[in-house]
């Protein structure tokens, strides 16, 4: 899968299912650095993933400071033709001053044995 280069930085396009609901995000930063995956509050509320009562906010803290954060489990994860079932993900505002609408962060990238080719400008997966 093609990655595009915005601001120096490699970004990606995923796909998330949540209840039988599918949407695709693009400008998902693939981030080393990030032990888990966030996407953007505003975008998946399509498909009907939004705070209930009972989710506990988790704060995260990157080189930018920090940011309350809900875990879901969806359906699945998507980038390419490499698909997670059951990944749990973050939702957060993603508010860190450039479009950005996720961050696709160690935890996909650890399962999926991807490998960032920054030459090409590519990810692929390992076979799992």
């Amino acid at each position: 899968m093609n990655l595009q280069l915005k601001g120096g930085l490699p970004f990606a396009s995923v796909k998330v299912a949540y209840q039988g609901e599918v949407v695709e995000i693009t400008d998902v930063l693939v981030d080393t650095g990030s032990g888990s995956t966030i996407l953007s509050a505003d975008i998946v509320d399509a498909i009907g993933i939004t705070p209930l009562p009972e989710d506990i906010l988790h704060i995260i803290r990157g080189v930018d400071g920090s940011e309350f954060v809900l875990s879901r489990c969806v359906d699945y994860l998507q980038v390419g033709d490499r698909r997670l079932s059951d990944f749990e993900i973050e939702v957060g505002g993603m508010d860190y001053g450039f479009e950005i609408n996720g961050i696709l962060g160690m935890d996909f990238l650890a399962r999926t044995e991807a490998v960032i080719n920054l030459r090409d400008m590519r990810i692929e997966f390992g076979k799992i």
